[in-house]
């Protein structure tokens, strides 16, 4: 297991988008305006529901966000891609935490369940992950997670198996 802090401010999530936190060739989360968060409160490889790991994260909403102003003209709404990518992007990041190689790809989710959104007056969205599976071999390295969005506290999106794989080619 690497060294790394349990929580992480916004600049260190910008040195993990620049691919400064892991090292070239590692796990990097995007840069701005993907970047779907703007710290994480709490991390590990051991904790969240099923003792696999787990991940919170936070995002603060602000009326001035990129997409509200083209999702949609007049009736602005975050779309819930976007709450789907921070996700995957949190289950990318707790693999190159555990100081696993490679870069991160999405390779799908189960199920995802959208019941709620994301308009210009909510304050923050709250991004919990809780792994079922990490598997490290010689072959294959992947995340298996479930996840949910909060928006000020209710629970607006939810996934089942989330995968992730970090690729060293």
């Amino acid at each position: 297991m690497a060294d790394y802090p349990t929580s992480f401010d916004k600049e260190e999530l910008l040195k993990c988008a620049r691919g400064e936190l892991f090292g070239p060739g590692n796990a990097q989360l995007p840069a701005p305006p993907m970047l779907m968060m703007d710290r994480i409160t709490e991390i590990s490889a051991d904790g969240g529901e099923h003792g696999k790991g787990h991940v919170i994260a936070e995002f603060d909403i602000t009326p001035d966000l990129w997409f509200f102003d083209c999702h949609f003209p007049g009736n602005p709404i975050m779309p819930g891609c976007l709450g789907l990518d921070g996700l995957w992007q949190l289950t990318g990041f707790n693999l190159g935490w555990r100081g696993w190689l490679g870069r991160g790809y999405a390779l799908g989710v189960g199920e995802v369940k959208l019941t709620g959104m994301v308009r210009p007056d909510r304050k923050m969205l709250t991004y919990r992950v809780n792994f079922t599976k990490a598997v490290q071999t010689r072959r294959l390295t992947m995340g298996v997670a479930d996840g949910i969005v909060e928006a000020d506290g209710e629970v607006i999106y939810q996934v089942k198996d989330m995968k992730v794989a970090l690729s060293e080619s």
